[in-house]
Formats: C-alpha cells, structure tokens, sequence
C-alpha cells in the first residue's frame, strides 16, 4: 500500500468520521439525557452547565458537518478548528449528561487526526483569515451590544423589563443556555427581536467560517525578475501557438525545482489553469507537473491545463489526470500553400478582387509607432461593440498598447487608404511557424475582406520562409465523433451541434477549413470529474477577466 493510498484512506476516514460526529452531536443534544446518569450530575453541577452542554453539543455538531468536506481538501485551518471542536465536544457530552459513547467517538476521531496532522497542509488565504478573525469577534461584540442595547430599551415587549446589567446577562443567555432565563416574548415585536439575534448571529459566523477556509488568492502582480525568467525560458524552449501568451501580464508563473521550466497559470477560485503544457525541457515535464500538483495541493486549488498538445496525454493520465478533448486547432502548411490550379481557385477569386478594387495589406515590424496605434484603437472598439462582447484574456491577447507594441501587425487599407481592419501576429520561438491573436475589422466591410487578409499573410510568410501558419483553435471541432468519445466528450458533441444559434462553432470551423489545414486535437486535463466544475468555472472567469455576463452574450 502506497503512501498516497494511505494518505487518501485516512482523509475519506477522518472526513466521514467527522461528519459522523457532527451528526451524533446535533442528534445527542435534543435528546433527552438518561435518567439515572442526569440525576447523578444534578447533585454536582446546576441546570445551566448541563443546558450549556446540549448548546454546545448542537454548535460543535453543526460546525464539524461544515468541517468535514474542508479536512478532504486538507486545509490546515480546517483541521485546527476541528481539533478544538472535538475538545469541546468532548467536553459537553460529558457536562449535558454523561454521555460517555458520544464522548469516546469524539476522543478516536480526535486521536486520529493529532496522528495525521502532517498530511493538513493545505493553507488558506491568509488576509481571509485575518478577515474572518475580524469578523468572529466584530460579530460577537456587535451582537452583545445589539441584544444588550435592545433589551435595555424595549420595555414591555417581553415578559420582564431589564435594566442594563439584565440586559447584558440575557443577551448572553441567548448564546449559552437552553432555556434563554425563561424570556418569553409579550408581542410580535419582541418575537422579532428575540429572533434577529440568532439570525445576526448565524450569519456573521458563517461568513467568518468561509473566510477562514477560502483558497489562497493571489493579489499581487508577478514580480518582474520572475516574468523575465519565464520569458528565458520560454524563447528558448516555446514550441506552440500558446507560448507568446504565456507572457502576458494576466500569468503567474510556477518554476520547477531545477528551475530550467516554468508553468503559467492563472488561479481562479480553486482552480489554477495552466495555459498549455509546461515550458522546458522534456526530460523536466514530469518532474515540473508532480511539482505544481503539490503547489497546487497546499494552495487548496485544483491544477488543470488548457489547450495541451497530444504529445503528453499518456503521461497526464499516469499522474492521475484526466483528459477531455476540447477540439482542434488549425495549422496552414504555407510549404504546400499555392493558389494555382483548380485547388487554389476560390482563393485566388476574393484575392483578386480585392485588389482591384484598391484594398492592400501593409505589415508593421515592432516597434510599432503610437501614431499607428491610435489609429487601430477605433477599429477595435467598433469590432468589441458589433460582437456585443468584450476582450478575452488568458489564451488570446487583447488591445493593449504594451503588448501590441511588440508585435507585427497585419493593416488592410481601404482603396482611400482608411483602415478597416488588422490582426497581429506572433512567433513560435523554436518552431518556423507564425500564428495571429487579434482579428479587428469595421462593421462594414466588404465580401472577403478576411480572406483577403489571410491569404496576403499566407502568401507574404511563405515568401519570408516560414514553414507553417497556425489559424487558431476550433472549439469543439471533432469532439464526441467517434465511438470510443467519453460520455462527457458526447455531450459536449450534442452542444456543439444545437448551440449554432448562440456561438457559431460549426461556422468557424467551416471557415477555417477550407483553408485546408492540418487539425490537431487540444485537450483539457484536470484533476477528477468532482474539480472539474471549479476547474471549468476557473477557466472561464479567467478567459473573460471575470466579466462572467459579458462571456455568455451571444456572439461574444
């Protein structure tokens, strides 16, 4: 047995075990005590410490329920509280009547988790913690004060008037004992009152218990020693069409232990999305991914990577993963690419119309001067507002003069010379291929402008020797065809059949396709189907910057 089998026998055990006691708990303390053990403790402890064990007994049992999913997750904060629930619950059911069976289930569970306390490493988000602190204790204060103040003032609302020291007592009866002093509200009013201050109460503890067992966040921006460490390591080992964006300013960086390869992510809630696969040396994949596993783990986040080549899904899968086909992405073989014979003839038709009609496409080697970007800025809004969307990040760039600065840009000029389109284009570092982010252009164009566009791209990087152009991922393009398609992979071949009337899937593909390019499949990889949901909802806040409304609108 592996130590990783054992580590996760222990944790389903302790988790079930707690949620376990947690129900015996909240089961014990509306139950009535036994007669003989309850008379005997009548003679050593008065009515209110063994009503103050039922209380306890039921709060305990509530939280440890909440508890028992975080210690799966590992969180070491979770595994505190749950020690110190389980002394006092150990406590209480010996104090509320004895109960000796509840309280040795507590003891087990609670020696069980002092011998596993090295395996709760995972940490929670350190300001939350401090804020949910806060919280607990702002909670606590504000509720004395709101009781105390609302007891004080509402004479004739209840069965008694208080003066301010009764006020004070009662508002803590509420808290600790059973029967609250006997308060026994005189009008609806009172009712209210006496109601809103375990309803203050549950919801301000509540809202600390998840501020105290959030996943880390990462706030602050990456440092630039680190983003120019990965650009290193990325010119000199980036092979893919992802590798430039792995170098935009939304990636945190994740470096292996030997430091020669470097994983780009984006966290998210609890999941941490790479984009592609690691960057580095082959022999160091393995190695790096076990790392980010781990990194991941003691984070709380799920790691999962997006768009991965096919090269490594039987390594993913070795270390656990799982691997969904997300679709295809298109490369143009510009050695083979020709417009000449009956092959190139509905290419060579837009092209040669266009460029009677005056249209010419210009290129911009970086620098790229501010004057051309100002003028590029308007095409780019009037393209954002047409498709009622708003910039993506993540696996695409987005206007930013920064980034764009530093690329090539393709420019179609209108026969008088206005622009009213334009996409920049990127290198592959250790591949002789080019690929383009950004694909711009005015509401109205004309018919095969963008075809246009991209055949004087094809034809002008072939003349610059390239040997491929990569046209882009196909989202969804041959998922769930074949008979051997996962479950999964077959609805998501049902979405991409009947969601044409929201995202045009089958249109782009189409358009892409006559391209004639070679397909290649991409892939999802994430942790088990029980993450992929936080996984999914993780890649989508990441692609839309968190603009999750826009993400949904039609066209966007």
């Amino acid at each position: 047995m592996t130590n990783d089998f054992r580590n996760r026998l222990g944790l389903w055990s302790a988790a079930l075990l707690t949620g376990l006691v947690g129900v015996v708990n909240l089961l014990s303390s509306v139950t009535p005590n036994q007669h003989g053990r309850n008379h005997w403790l009548k003679h050593f402890l008065p009515f209110e410490i063994t009503a103050s064990g039922h209380i306890f007994a039921a709060l305990t049992g509530f939280v440890l329920l909440t508890l028992a999913t975080n210690l799966l997750r590992r969180k070491r904060v979770a595994w505190l509280l749950t020690i110190g629930l389980l002394i006092i619950s150990i406590i209480s059911n010996l104090l509320k009547g004895l109960d000796f069976e509840e309280s040795v289930l507590s003891g087990v569970l609670l020696a069980q988790l002092l011998l596993m306390r090295h395996i709760f490493t995972a940490k929670s988000d350190p300001p939350s913690i401090a804020q949910g602190v806060r919280v607990l204790i702002g909670a606590l204060l504000f509720t004395l004060a709101y009781g105390t103040i609302g007891f004080y003032l509402l004479d004739g609302k209840f069965s008694e008037d208080f003066n301010w020291r009764e006020a004070v007592g009662q508002t803590l009866a509420m808290f600790f004992t059973e029967d609250n002093l006997g308060l026994k509200p005189q009008s609806k009013f009172g009712t209210f009152f006496a109601n809103s201050i375990y309803v203050i109460a549950a919801s301000t503890f509540t809202y600390a218990l998840l501020m105290l067992l959030r996943p880390v966040f990462v706030r602050n921006s990456t440092e630039p020693r680190e983003r120019q460490r990965a650009r290193e390591i990325v010119e000199q080992y980036g092979c893919s069409s992802l590798a430039a964006f792995t170098l935009l300013s939304d990636k945190s960086y994740y470096f292996s232990p030997s430091g020669r390869s470097v994983i780009a992510y984006v966290p998210k809630g609890r999941g941490a999305i790479a984009l592609g696969d690691p960057i580095g040396p082959i022999e160091d994949r393995q190695e790096v991914i076990v790392a980010f596993q781990q990194f991941c783990q003691r984070n709380d986040w799920y790691p999962a990577f997006y768009q991965t080549l096919p090269d490594e899904i039987e390594m993913y899968k070795s270390l656990g993963f799982k691997v969904l086909n997300i679709g295809k992405e298109g490369v143009v073989d510009l050695n083979a690419f020709s417009l000449q014979g009956k092959a190139g003839k509905n290419l060579r038709t837009p092209l040669n119309r266009m460029t009677k009609m005056g249209y010419k496409v210009k290129f911009y080697q970086p620098p790229i001067s501010h004057d051309l970007l100002r003028q590029l800025k308007p095409v780019s809004d009037e393209w954002l507002q047409m498709v009622q969307g708003s910039e993506k990040h993540f696996s695409l760039g987005w206007f930013d003069e920064t980034y764009l600065r530093e690329c090539e840009i393709a420019v179609v000029y209108s026969p008088n010379s206005e622009i009213v389109a334009f996409t920049n284009l990127l290198p592959e570092y250790q591949l002789n291929e080019i690929t383009n982010d950004l694909m711009r252009y005015r509401r109205a164009i004309e018919n095969g402008m963008m075809d246009f566009l991209f055949i004087s791209m094809f034809q002008y990087y072939k003349e610059k020797g390239y040997d491929s152009f990569n046209i882009g991922l196909s989202v969804l393009a041959g998922v769930g065809e074949t008979a051997e398609s996962r479950s999964l992979e077959k609805v998501m071949h049902y979405l991409y059949k009947h969601l044409e009337r929201f995202y045009n899937f089958q249109g782009l593909y189409a358009y892409k396709d006559k391209f004639h390019p070679r397909w290649e499949p991409r892939y999802l990889v994430y942790p088990s189907l029980g993450a992929l949901p936080d996984v999914v909802v993780a890649l989508i806040r990441a692609d839309s910057g968190d603009r999750l409304l826009d993400y949904f609108k039609p066209g966007a």
